[in-house]
């Protein structure tokens, strides 16, 4: 066995164990003390009892969306910064989360989950994460190769747009309508209803199976489309799926769980400096990492204030942009 292929095992090793632990943690902490030896006895015996409802109807369904959300999250940036080769590019970044944000915002206002169903709240956000590609799509393409450099400025200026048409449909939703809007917008993985959760992680480990499909290719667009091209790539066939696949697991993720800033842009950054730029490890240690990320992000909102709770996207964006900050700060001495 060669010496990368035991070095990319024992990361997958480590961020692995992290995940566990970081579900285990989550799993103990919280408002009410529960020891360790209780859980157990509760997994066999299933009392109906108030300790039982609040490790495995509250607690666990956190931690399994809180995996999910972020691995999706994740996966979704290291997928955007490595076809754009711009380490500033996330979901939010390409106005893909404002799309879907816009989605599941009319959906709320229209009461469409209410009369057709919660099914509904995650379709809506794909369609709006989809138009939202699309559009970007149309609008940088030229005898169907997509410009790169275009599709970012685009996608910069359809983040801000949807971003006031969001504020434009709260100012004239109804309050009721409004706190909800707003509570969904700052991101809370508060979601007990299980389909949904199963839907979630789904989408996300199915998007790191064709994704690392895709690894071989995004390694290549490192070297620049061109050479990509050389190296016989279908370059603007791989940028469709990969625009598709994205806007599925983003989409996906603002519905059940909101708006989460951040995951997707430092997760890949700090996954890079330990484990290389190769995407075949960067995928899925980015999937492991994001998703133990956001437990342990959550687990904090949740007990910092108790018995208070407060978003999650609130933590991720201090977190997130704190080790942000110091990482590109330590790199920038180092230079």
């Amino acid at each position: 066995m060669n010496k990368k292929l035991i070095n990319w095992s024992f990361y997958i090793f480590l961020l692995s164990v992290f995940a566990v632990s970081a579900g285990i943690f989550s799993l103990f902490t919280g408002s009410a003390e529960i020891p360790f030896g209780k859980i157990f006895s509760l997994l066999f015996t299933r009392e109906n009892t108030t300790e039982y409802s609040i490790i495995f109807d509250i607690r666990l369904p956190r931690i399994i969306l809180g995996f999910a959300a972020g691995s999706a999250l994740s996966l979704s940036g290291v997928i955007l910064q490595g076809m754009f080769r711009n380490p500033l590019v996330e979901p939010y970044t390409l106005g893909i989360s404002g799309g879907a944000a816009l989605g599941v915002c009319l959906n709320i206002i229209f009461k469409i989950n209410k009369m057709a169903g919660f099914w509904t709240l995650p379709f809506s956000g794909f369609i709006g994460a989809g138009l939202i590609i699309f559009c970007l799509y149309l609008l940088s393409s030229k005898k169907g190769i997509v410009k790169i450099h275009d599709l970012l400025l685009y996608g910069i200026m359809v983040s801000f747009i949807s971003s006031s048409l969001l504020m434009f449909l709260m100012a004239v939703s109804r309050s009721e309508d409004l706190q909800k809007i707003i509570f969904w917008m700052m991101g809370s993985l508060d979601e007990t209803n299980w389909d949904l959760i199963y839907l979630m992680a789904l989408v996300s480990f199915l998007g790191l199976v064709i994704s690392y499909f895709y690894s071989a290719d995004l390694n290549a667009f490192v070297l620049g489309e061109e050479d990509a091209r050389h190296l016989g790539i279908d370059t603007e066939k791989v940028k469709k799926y990969l625009f598709l696949l994205t806007s599925i697991l983003v989409g996906a993720c603002v519905s059940i769980a909101g708006t989460i800033g951040f995951v997707g842009l430092v997760i890949p950054h700090l996954v890079r400096l330990i484990a290389g730029r190769d995407f075949r490890i960067v995928l899925v240690s980015s999937y492991l990492a994001g998703g133990a990320f956001l437990i342990l992000c959550d687990t904090l909102a949740r007990t910092v204030i108790s018995p208070l709770e407060l978003p999650v996207g609130v933590i991720t964006g201090i977190i997130g942009g704190g080790l942000f900050i110091y990482v590109f700060a330590g790199m920038q001495r180092t230079e």
